[in-house]
């Protein structure tokens, strides 16, 4: 297991640092004039996707672990006050990376996607619904897979039968999910253009003749249960085994990447822990 985990870590850190090398726009901003960082951009990168792999929702824990077991990959680590600072000022380098990640393997050309979203809790009590900087956008909303109730957020994925993330979104729990997939399309339009006569299967949330003839025209074809008073529609003998595979998808995030026990207090936070799990599913995709 640590041997495997040296070699995907090491060859996620070189991916991370060429692409800085070829585009230095990629690295997070920080000021002309001033002290380099000691741990390297793409030294960070890995180090999350290993604290995700490994199961760590602790920052501290995670710097004491890989200080104790890691130091030939890390000479230097940071204090977690600037772990956390630095992580969160490299979003928009990680979800790069999990683009060009994705793009590396054969399951990213697949013409078949399946839609879903999964809850990200954020707080159990009625005080931290009240009081958390994620008041305004954690919302209460229920999960009907589960037959629950939670306080947080939805993480929206579009994925590969194969369970390769292609597009993803975090909303309030409430957010509409047909409106969500409109967004996430309308974000990526490279992605979109690159798949024409793509096939999304989702489940019966995913409805409504005006949505539908949305992606038609988009050159997008969906796939649905039928809903209650519906005749049944096309594709429904392969909905029960897809239902599987996205409970399975969503199952490596919660079980073997806690999902839901990220951690974070604040937008920023929130975003920058989840962030780093979809890239270390994407990593992992990527090296099989």
């Amino acid at each position: 297991m640590t041997t495997n985990l040296d070699t995907l870590a090491t060859a996620l850190y070189v991916r991370v640092d060429d692409a800085l090398k070829a585009s230095p726009e990629l690295a997070p901003w920080r000021p002309p004039v001033g002290i380099a960082p000691t741990l390297s951009d793409a030294e960070l990168v890995t180090l999350a996707v290993m604290s995700a792999l490994l199961g760590y929702t602790s920052e501290r824990r995670w710097l004491r672990r890989a200080g104790r077991d890691f130091r030939h990959l890390f000479p230097y680590l940071p204090q977690q006050s600037g772990y956390n600072k630095r992580l969160r000022a490299a979003c928009s380098l990680v979800t790069h990376m999990i683009r060009m990640l994705a793009q590396d393997t054969s399951l990213w050309s697949d013409d078949v996607w399946v839609v879903d979203s999964t809850p990200v809790g954020c707080g159990c009590s009625r005080e931290t619904a009240k009081r958390s900087d994620l008041a305004g956008w954690a919302q209460y909303g229920y999960c009907a897979s589960h037959s629950r109730y939670f306080w947080g957020l939805r993480l929206h994925l579009v994925c590969t039968p194969g369970g390769l993330p292609v597009l993803f979104a975090l909303t309030g729990a409430k957010a509409d999910e047909r409106e969500t997939l409109r967004d996430m399309l309308d974000t990526a339009p490279e992605v979109e253009a690159s798949h024409p006569g793509q096939t999304i299967i989702g489940d019966k949330n995913y409805y409504g003749s005006e949505f539908e003839r949305d992606l038609a025209g988009r050159h997008l074809q969906l796939l649905r249960p039928a809903r209650k008073g519906e005749p049944e529609r096309a594709g429904a003998r392969l909905f029960k085994p897809l239902r599987q595979v996205i409970e399975s998808i969503n199952q490596t995030f919660k079980g073997q990447l806690d999902l839901e026990r990220h951690g974070g207090k604040s937008p920023a936070g929130v975003i920058a822990r989840v962030l780093s799990r979809v890239l270390a599913l994407t990593a992992l995709e990527a090296a099989t």
